[in-house]
């Protein structure tokens, strides 16, 4: 009984067409170790440095709390001065992480300091790339990227332990309906079987990210992260060629999350308590009918 999980594919350096035959075609994760130490951020990017260039902005932080249905999606659950924050996360552990937030808007020189890696794929699509900063261990909830991007997603000042669940796996692990994250009742990391079924026997992958470590990410792919460290990571964000996921991402983004935010308003907590029910009783059906097969 158990989450089948398997080591993650790791290479120092790859070819263009070794990583879209091996890892961009069949959508497999892989991490690449040398990507960001050739850019100047490898070296550049402590924990003082984004002190000095983001300064005392304010930021919204988050927790490891179970979503309020009656506050507005993505609300905060406390806010801070982004050099406080960073001293605390050296501090402490903490499950405060700063999410929604991207320093690099407060700071344009930090744009200097990576490369997209264009030489493996195109289509990246950010300005200002996604940065995340969270305490030793604090969590980020087991989810799919409601844009439906292929990600590169590198590390910094510390290590973070990352499990990963391909798209088909979604029924199986508890899929919220109408949104792009899981069932919040379970640890992911030791989950209860007798309580939540249905996870016995999905496969996964498991990684493990320290210093420069850049994750590929493929679209659709469930992610579930831990600090262990108190440090901060930076997404870089491409699109899929395929006109089918390009869809998916556009159904996601307005027909979904409109459709999604209207019920939560208007129902609250008894939409979201038949959200959870009926998670739960397509994960089971799943279950029993061997799903995916």
């Amino acid at each position: 009984m158990g989450i089948n999980l398997k080591p993650i594919d790791i290479v120092d350096d790859i070819t263009q067409q070794e990583f879209i035959e091996k890892y961009l075609k069949p959508r497999k994760p892989v991490v690449i170790k040398n990507m960001a130490r050739k850019w100047p951020a490898y070296q550049k990017w402590t924990m003082e440095y984004m002190k000095e260039v983001v300064g005392d902005v304010e930021v919204p932080l988050y927790d490891s709390s179970k979503a309020d249905p009656a506050a507005p999606i993505n609300a905060s659950a406390a806010k801070m001065k982004f050099t406080d924050y960073v001293d605390l996360i050296q501090r402490e552990p903490t499950d405060l992480r700063i999410f929604f937030f991207d320093p690099i808007k407060h700071a344009k020189k930090l744009l200097e300091d990576y490369i997209s890696p264009k030489d493996l794929m195109g289509g990246f699509l950010d300005k200002y790339p996604s940065m995340f900063f969270g305490g030793k261990g604090s969590v980020t909830f087991l989810h799919y990227d409601i844009d439906m991007a292929h990600i590169f997603h590198t590390h910094f000042n510390g290590r973070k332990h990352i499990l990963l669940f391909d798209y088909k796996w979604k029924e199986r692990l508890y899929k919220i309906p109408y949104a792009t994250y899981a069932l919040e009742d379970y640890d992911i990391e030791n989950p209860d079987f007798t309580k939540f079924p249905a996870l016995d026997g999905v496969e996964g992958i498991e990684c493990f990210l320290e210093h420069g470590d850049t994750l590929f990410m493929p679209t659709g792919w469930w992610h579930w992260m831990k600090y262990l460290d108190g440090s901060f990571s930076i997404s870089l964000r491409a699109w899929d060629k395929s006109w089918a996921v390009k869809a998916h991402s556009l159904w996601n983004l307005t027909v979904q999350r409109k459709f999604d935010d209207v019920m939560k308003k208007n129902f609250k907590k008894k939409y979201m308590d038949w959200k959870e029910k009926l998670a739960v009783k397509r994960a089971e059906i799943a279950w029993k009918r061997g799903i995916p097969k």
